[in-house]
């Protein structure tokens, strides 16, 4: 058994991996989704790793998994407590130091997204596109806000962790293009992507096959 640490992307919502942690669970892992209030302005980047800890409770050796903007904090948790893998899905992969807020220039998103034939934002064109239907009313109501403070806060990471790392990249996402992803994981880690069906939120359309790459790790 592998306990695996879910940590969400932006608003902070442990929800994001309700059809996943099933499927974990089926496989004899122990999944441990983290709820971290992302919209509350006091909390920053210690902070997070502080909650995210606090779900770890005892459990040694996890897999960390952030997804999206939950990289920055999945990377943190690996260099504060001995982690047996870092699986990052779909993720902001970030620099020492940068932003979150920087992220999006630095690695050209906005270029990337008009090349992959998208501008400007749509939510059921860019979130909702594969969504089975029963979730799609509770998507289209939002979650929880980004702290601002989490975009602007530089980003305390030292050096990447020395821990195995596997990025999982969706083949529809159409916020962070596959060609993007590609790019960013060879450029700032070195590392290939592992291709999983669906969009940016696949961990909800496609739990099967986000459960299976993360359970491919171990």
């Amino acid at each position: 058994m592998t306990t695996f640490l879910l940590l969400p992307g932006a608003g902070g919502e442990a929800w994001f991996w309700h059809r996943v942690v099933p499927e974990l669970a089926a496989r004899g892992h122990e999944p441990l989704p983290v709820e971290i209030p992302a919209d509350d302005e006091s909390l920053g980047w210690a902070d997070y790793v502080e909650i995210a800890l606090a779900a770890l409770g005892g459990e040694r050796e996890p897999v960390v998994v952030g997804q999206s903007m939950g990289a920055y904090t999945a990377a943190l948790v690996a260099e504060a407590v001995p982690v047996r893998h870092l699986v990052l899905v779909n993720p902001m992969i970030p620099r020492p130091g940068e932003s979150a807020g920087r992220w999006w220039a630095a690695v050209g998103q906005e270029e990337a997204r008009r090349e992959a034939g998208y501008s400007g934002f749509d939510l059921d064109r860019d979130f909702l596109h594969d969504m089975p239907a029963d979730l799609v009313a509770d998507l289209r109501k939002g979650g929880r806000n980004q702290s601002d403070r989490s975009f602007a806060e530089p980003y305390p990471l030292r050096e990447w962790p020395a821990v195995p790392t596997t990025v999982v990249a969706a083949r529809e996402d159409r916020l962070f293009p596959l060609a993007l992803q590609r790019r960013v994981a060879r450029e700032r880690l070195g590392l290939p992507v592992v291709e999983t069906p669906g969009g940016h939120l696949n961990a909800l359309s496609y739990p099967v096959e986000v459960a299976a790459a993360l359970a491919g790790v171990v």
